[in-house]
């Protein structure tokens, strides 16, 4: 697998254009003794809404997991351009109901990629963690224990972590899944509003009605990629049809 990194502010000739953040080539990903990706080539536009669609188990957290580092893949080449290291917010589902984390700390989880596990928060810390927590409108639920808030309330929360960590790559795992109409509104518009501010966005989902609002699709099924493009052009009843089958 290689991984490459490009600061330079300039694109070599007949590689990946300046307008895409992230381009991957015959990428291939799983887990021991089970393939999931297979030979997937495409890449993210940068500074857009990109939903990496799919039925359950057709391998889109698994690709949202090779773009954000937390899972190796076992094969292939995968490049980011210029910009700083990419924030993952994880499935709700992810983060235990149990610990004992306010809806702050959960927040300031986010720094501890830059600050560190056992590092006090400096000032730019907290500034940091305290205008991600008035943009996602939970600076009211500070003290609040992660377990107790609902499950908009909680979304938003790791939202902000992921925006306290300052990236201009934001990847989230099934944002809107099990929220109320109301809460998925309220997300998929706080998501416009950092796309439009200069974030790119990649949210793995199966939710036809949030990738519908994103400015591109990538259509997955059993791993393998089935389509690309613009969500008008890749979710036709046709493509569809496919990767949902009765049954």
């Amino acid at each position: 697998m290689t991984i490459m990194f490009n600061n330079s502010g300039t694109t070599p000739p007949g590689d990946e254009p300046r307008s895409e953040r992230i381009r991957f080539h015959d990428l291939n990903a799983g887990y021991p003794g089970r393939q999931v990706l297979h030979q997937l080539t495409s890449g993210i536009p940068a500074l857009t809404m990109t939903a990496l669609v799919g039925p359950n188990g057709s391998g889109k957290s698994t690709l949202l997991g090779v773009l954000a580092g937390v899972i190796d893949a076992t094969s292939g080449h995968l490049r980011y351009t210029e910009g700083s290291p990419p924030a993952f917010v994880p499935q709700r589902g992810a983060v235990g109901d149990t610990l004992p984390l306010t809806a702050r700390q959960t927040v300031e989880m986010g720094r501890w990629g830059e600050r560190g596990l056992w590092r006090k928060l400096t000032r730019k810390d907290r500034t940091a963690v305290d205008s991600a927590m008035e943009r996602l409108g939970v600076a009211d639920l500070a003290a609040r224990q992660l377990g107790e808030l609902s499950g908009g309330q909680r979304q938003r929360v790791l939202i902000a972590q992921g925006l306290a960590q300052q990236s201009d790559l934001l990847l989230l795992d099934e944002p809107t899944t099990g929220l109320d109409p109301e809460a998925r509104n309220r997300i998929t518009a706080l998501l416009a509003d950092l796309v439009a501010d200069g974030t790119t966005v990649v949210q793995a989902t199966h939710d036809l009605e949030a990738a519908r609002s994103a400015d591109a699709c990538l259509l997955l099924a059993d791993g393998r990629l089935i389509g690309q493009g613009p969500p008008e052009e890749v979710l036709t009843a046709t493509a569809l049809s496919r990767v949902w089958q009765p049954g």
